[in-house]
């Protein structure tokens, strides 16, 4: 006899955890070490982690000494061929890395580097100068809110 069950799940992003004695971040420059380098691609989004940081936290922005640190560099900036129909490329992926490096100056055991890596798939069709005009917002926000859940997020 079959069983069914219906059920929602839901997750929130908004359970930010920042010890009281925490009042500061600095948020480095995002450095761009890939073969292929998106111009816009470093400064985009170490501005955007900046904002978000100060949008939706209670820290405040600094350019000295910082409670928390945060480092990064883009590592990989690759398309992949993702599909194939009649013998021919019908999907492509843009691969993108971010190493992150963040240090917490109250609680060393904090400390960690972690690797971000994310696949924005695009028709085979386009040109990688195509792909990225249409993909640039979604890159920016994925990897952007992916860095910032793994430094404030508690879940």
């Amino acid at each position: 006899m079959p069983i069914f069950l219906q059920g929602t799940c839901r997750l929130s992003m908004q359970d930010i955890s920042i010890p009281p004695e925490v009042k500061t971040v600095r948020v480095n420059f995002i450095e761009n070490r890939a073969r292929y380098i998106n111009p816009l691609l470093s400064p985009r989004l170490t501005e955007k982690l900046r904002q978000k940081i100060v949008n939706q936290t209670r820290l405040s922005q600094t350019n000295g000494e910082a409670d928390y640190v945060i480092s990064g560099t883009i590592t990989d900036y690759s398309v992949s061929t993702s599909g194939i129909s009649n013998n021919r490329e019908s999907s492509n992926n843009l691969n993108v890395t971010v190493n992150i490096v963040f240090k917490n100056r109250i609680d060393e055991k904090k400390n960690f580097e972690s690797s971000i890596t994310r696949n924005f798939p695009f028709p085979a069709s386009q040109s990688l100068q195509q792909a990225e005009a249409g993909l640039n917002e979604d890159i920016i926000k994925n990897i952007t809110d992916e860095i910032f859940n793994k430094i404030f997020s508690n879940w």
